[in-house]
């Protein structure tokens, strides 16, 4: 666990982050990105911090992944690449850095790491956890593999590097119909999210069996939410990701990951819509699409908010929380993961 009052002590000694006013109008046009969402106080904080991790990125050839779940200051004030879990991944093995700081949860840099084992991969607090990959073991995989003889096993990129590593293939939000569908089996094993292999069932001509794990954000929706909210609020899109429950997503008038809810709300520009997601998604849009009144009740993941423009700065500076993954343990998640993006490819998806 981080010592916050050490951590502050030492970055005050290297770096002014005092708030300020001039230091806020020097970085006006980074502001603009996302002024209808932060206060104008709030930026006078926040601008020092992004003023001081822009320059210790050039000093150190890194850059900075930022999930589509991060707040607006890190979303856009930051973050070099921004995208889901895996389009991060795979970006971070395409840049020219020697150093990755993922601006997300666990899973996420440890995806990053097998995709690029010899980059350095920092987390800006170890403890961002996921309550999806904490649901599975590698031992749950082989129980499935027990009951289900023979069936192919595709994991959610939301898990442990030793969970893609005991899976024949991965998966995310957008791509899981597809990749089920392709496989060459009648029975399909899923892990672990049981909403989204519920929701990729009703859509599918296989049997998919699944692991009971759920995600803590989008599992809190209900499809009477989404009634009362309508009765409320005529005329609102309501938005769901497929790790809500399936009458959720059957309530909703569209249904995608969070690349999919993106490119919806860009070519759909509803009047008014409700993300029925993770609180942040709607607030890093929103300044991109003004038309968009981005309304209602949200849910928090408590994971992502661990990461802060301190903690980013932090390991910056102190080159601390490092993401190591066990070389054969690496390997075969890496397969898992190659599998997916191969089969993706072959697809067009």
């Amino acid at each position: 666990m981080l010592d916050l009052s050490h951590v502050r002590t030492v970055l005050t000694d290297h770096y002014d982050l005092t708030p300020s006013p001039e230091c806020a109008e020097e970085l006006r046009d980074t502001y603009a990105l996302m002024s209808r969402v932060v206060s104008p106080p709030d930026w006078v904080v926040y601008a020092p911090y992004v003023k001081a991790i822009t320059a210790l990125k050039k000093k150190r050839n890194a850059v900075i992944l930022g999930h589509n779940y991060m707040t607006p200051e890190i979303f856009h004030g930051v973050s070099d690449f921004v995208g889901d879990s895996l389009q991060l991944a795979i970006k971070a093995s395409d840049v020219d850095a020697d150093v990755i700081v993922q601006a997300g949860v666990h899973f996420m840099a440890e995806t990053s790491k097998i995709l690029s084992p010899k980059k350095t991969i920092l987390m800006p607090d170890m403890e961002a956890g996921c309550s999806l990959a904490e649901s599975i073991t590698a031992e749950g995989i082989d129980e499935m593999r027990a009951k289900y003889p023979g069936a192919p096993v595709v994991t959610y990129v939301n898990t442990t590097a030793e969970v893609k590593a005991a899976s024949d293939i991965c998966c995310t939000s957008s791509n899981a119909l597809q990749i089920v569908n392709a496989l060459d089996s009648d029975t399909v094993i899923m892990t672990p999210d049981k909403y989204l292999a519920q929701n990729v069932a009703n859509q599918s001509h296989k049997n998919i069996v699944y692991w009971p794990g759920s995600c803590i954000v989008h599992e809190q929706y209900t499809a009477k939410d989404l009634r009362e909210f309508r009765e409320w609020n005529p005329g609102t899109r309501l938005i769901a990701h497929p790790e809500c429950p399936p009458d959720v997503v059957a309530e909703a008038d569209f249904s995608g990951s969070t690349s999919g809810i993106l490119k919806y709300v860009t070519d759909e520009k509803p009047e008014k819509a409700m993300l029925i997601t993770e609180c942040s998604m709607a607030s890093n849009i929103a300044d991109e699409l003004p038309e968009v009144d981005f309304v209602g009740p949200c849910n928090m993941c408590p994971y992502m908010k661990k990461i802060s423009l301190e903690k980013i700065l932090w390991v910056l500076h102190s080159g601390e929380n490092e993401v190591h993954v066990d070389p054969t343990v690496a390997e075969k998640a890496r397969h898992s993961v190659q599998a997916m993006i191969d089969l993706s490819r072959k697809l067009g998806i």
